[in-house]
């Protein structure tokens, strides 16, 4: 029988986390549903998500993590399953800009460059540079407003762990982030973040091309107040990939 293709998941928009959307679209046992690898947020932007092997975790704003129950709200995030399609070693990344463009080469190969990608790279890393937050209790303000308040970086060295890595194209920036997006995990499920950069000798890396998306928008009428193409982009770019 024919695999049926793989389908990226997805709780609202980018650009509407962004601006401030930040409520409960739906609940973790809903999310675990479509999907056992991803990342994303929690309500009020508490916490960094990492989902991995059907659980989902959310890191502190100390770099903590614990498993979350179901009813935890989700405002935004993606997920999928996890099909094992390509398999590969990775050796002597010095930094995040080495890795992406190390994983641009991968599905550049498969001319996956306009299509969704999935990577989990298990390993020891030499250094993990990673943020999480803690709760903000507001409507309406700026996710780059709350990172610059609630907002801690923190680095883990020598730590064996796993990254959770979303790629997805240019054409759908303010859907999601455009480009590759990292979240870590320690083996031990008790450190992770979300990562600004990294460095390791050598790691295993999985890889899945998503040809499919299915988005779930908000349902509650607040949702339509917001206009989401006024989402800034250098906002968004710097909130995902550098430190506020």
């Amino acid at each position: 029988m024919e695999k049926l293709d793989a389908k990226m998941y997805q709780v609202s928009t980018l650009n509407a986390l962004a601006l401030g959307y930040t409520r409960k679209v739906v609940p973790v046992g809903e999310l675990l549903r479509h999907g056992s690898i991803g990342l994303g947020t929690f309500e009020s932007v508490d916490g960094e998500m990492i989902v991995l092997d059907g659980r989902c975790y959310r890191a502190t704003d100390d770099g903590s993590v614990i498993e979350v129950d179901e009813e935890k709200g989700v405002p935004f995030a993606s997920v999928t399953f996890l099909r094992k399609q390509r398999n590969f070693d990775i050796e002597d990344i010095a930094n995040v800009d080495a890795l992406k463009s190390f994983l641009d080469l991968r599905i550049e190969e498969d001319f996956g460059l306009n299509s969704m990608h999935v990577v989990r790279i298990d390993g020891t890393f030499n250094l993990i540079d990673a943020r999480s937050e803690n709760a903000y209790n507001a409507h309406h303000v700026e996710l780059k407003d709350i990172l610059k308040t609630n907002q801690k970086s923190f680095k883990f060295e020598n730590i064996a762990g796993t990254l959770v890595c979303l790629y997805h194209p240019d054409f759908m920036q303010g859907i999601n982030a455009a480009g590759w997006h990292f979240h870590f995990i320690s083996n031990d499920r008790t450190k992770g973040g979300h990562v600004f950069d990294l460095s390791f000798r050598k790691a295993r890396a999985i890889l899945d091309k998503v040809s499919k998306i299915e988005i779930q928008l908000p349902k509650e009428p607040a949702f339509d107040t917001y206009s989401l193409t006024q989402a800034s982009n250098k906002d968004i770019k710097k909130v995902e990939q550098g430190k506020s």
